[in-house]
């Protein structure tokens, strides 16, 4: 995890729900039932903001929508073929590894979404699950990005790319997979983007179990296992399930 979820807010309101200005504008994607990796995904960045000259105004900071490629390019990379192997970034480690540490104390976002996707074995069948918070906000994933040049092009531009945090699962997820990503809660929300700030340790621990309670574990049809499916019913529950894993208890 994480390697699928969903994103169907529009713009407009994931910028009223995580406070920030809108800086993405036509080239925003749309609903997205079946997100994967290399797509161009939605992220809130914070930074000082620069005026027409290009100076910093280190006095004040913006929180913005920003356009992103999901998987991860290190500005040192000799090409962007490597992003789709980094589209996770395991926290534990995250501040020692060279492909992310600069970002991890730099370069820090966050990634909305409606919920994710996982798939359970049993026996030779895969069970996909899609999890979700119960009371429709959206999923702040804490993220990391970069910028990348290629060099052989001086005319390409700049290439911007992210990665989902992740962590140990909690409680009944852990029955699904062992990681998932590393959810941020609203009161962290200020410090995880607080680009003034390069020790973020605090934070890069497992989700407490309040916030996986909150959360609903669905089991869907398998149709989410193929990209070229993009729609609703992707999200809908199984009936009857091939597993059904109670969010409070055994599997049922």
């Amino acid at each position: 995890m994480c390697g699928r979820y969903a994103a169907t807010k529009d713009p407009a309101a994931l910028a009223a729900e995580f406070d920030a200005i809108d800086a993405i504008g036509a080239d925003a994607p749309g609903a997205d039932y079946n997100v994967a990796p290399t797509k161009n995904i939605v992220a809130v960045v914070q930074r000082h903001p620069r005026d027409a000259d290009g100076t910093v105004d280190e006095s004040t900071t913006e929180r913005t929508l920003r356009l992103m490629k999901w998987g991860l390019v290190p500005h040192w990379a000799k090409d962007a073929s490597g992003g789709a192997k980094m589209i996770n970034t395991r926290s534990e480690s995250a501040a020692e590894k060279p492909a992310f540490k600069q970002s991890l104390a730099r370069r820090r976002c966050i990634i909305p979404a409606d919920g994710w996707y996982e798939w359970k074995r049993e026996g030779k069948v895969k069970q996909p699950f899609y999890t979700t918070p119960k009371d429709g906000s959206s999923l702040a994933m804490a993220g990391l990005w970069s910028t990348w040049h290629d060099k052989s092009d001086p005319d390409a531009g700049v290439l911007i790319t992210c990665s989902v945090l992740t962590t140990d699962a909690v409680g009944p997820l852990a029955e699904i997979h062992h990681r998932m990503p590393l959810l941020l809660t609203p009161d962290e929300w200020n410090t995880w983007l607080d680009p003034d700030r390069t020790d973020v340790s605090t934070l890069l621990r497992p989700v407490a179990e309040d916030v996986v309670a909150g959360l609903e574990l669905r089991p869907i049809s398998d149709a989410v296992n193929s990209v070229r499916n993009n729609g609703p019913e992707l999200l809908e529950r199984v009936d009857p399930p091939a597993v059904d894993i109670d969010l409070f208890g055994a599997p049922r």
